[in-house]
């Protein structure tokens, strides 16, 4: 484990996404030398951000015109329900991740957050990045106080012997409820 003490990413709260506060310090002290764990930025369009995407799925052609209106409206009408964050190894974004707010009228207008979109750059892969991104969210859902949504696939494609997996975290409450499996994994999953 790296022992150095984490540098807060050169932005302020204003320019990102969400607050920095958010990010765990525990999963920015274990990352790669010069790597930093952070929220997402509209300068981002210009760091590979979509590029690293683009090993998850499709993602089009996207104007930095469309982008910067995307990001606008997740900032400002979306505010609270968007938690992207990126992995920079000093140079470009080579790790992404989404925590997607769902708000519900059950559970007394309870908030569900959706892990979702979990994309490292192919010459990046191997290095666990993608499980730090999920458990930096998870930390983010923990600190912002909601359930947390997990879905199989995502799970999966980050630890092979998940295979049935669903999460449900119930921040705030003594209760929580998961299967075998799930608690197998966060066992052998959780930063030590």
């Amino acid at each position: 484990m790296n022992a150095k003490t984490p540098q807060p990413p050169v932005q302020t709260d204003d320019e990102a996404l969400f607050s920095t506060d958010l990010i765990s310090p525990e999963i920015a002290a274990i990352l790669p030398e010069s790597y930093t764990i952070r929220p997402m930025r509209k300068s981002d369009y210009s760091r590979g951000f979509l590029d690293c995407l683009r090993v998850l799925t499709t993602v089009g052609d996207i104007s930095e015109a469309a982008w910067n209106e995307r990001y606008e409206w997740m900032n400002t009408q979306g505010k609270g329900g968007y938690y992207l964050l990126v992995i920079d190894d000093g140079a470009r974004v080579v790790g992404t991740g989404a925590l997607i707010v769902e708000r519900k009228f059950i559970h007394n207008l309870g908030l569900v957050g959706h892990i979702e979109d979990i994309a490292v750059a192919k010459d990046q892969q191997g290095k666990k990045l993608g499980l730090k991104i999920i458990q930096a969210l998870d930390f983010i859902a923990e600190k912002v106080g909601f359930k947390l949504n997990a879905s199989d696939s995502t799970l999966r494609t980050h630890k092979t012997f998940v295979f049935e997996l669903q999460i449900y975290h119930y921040y705030g409450r003594e209760r929580r409820r998961r299967t075998d499996i799930a608690q197998e994994y966060y066992s052998n999953t959780r930063i030590r």
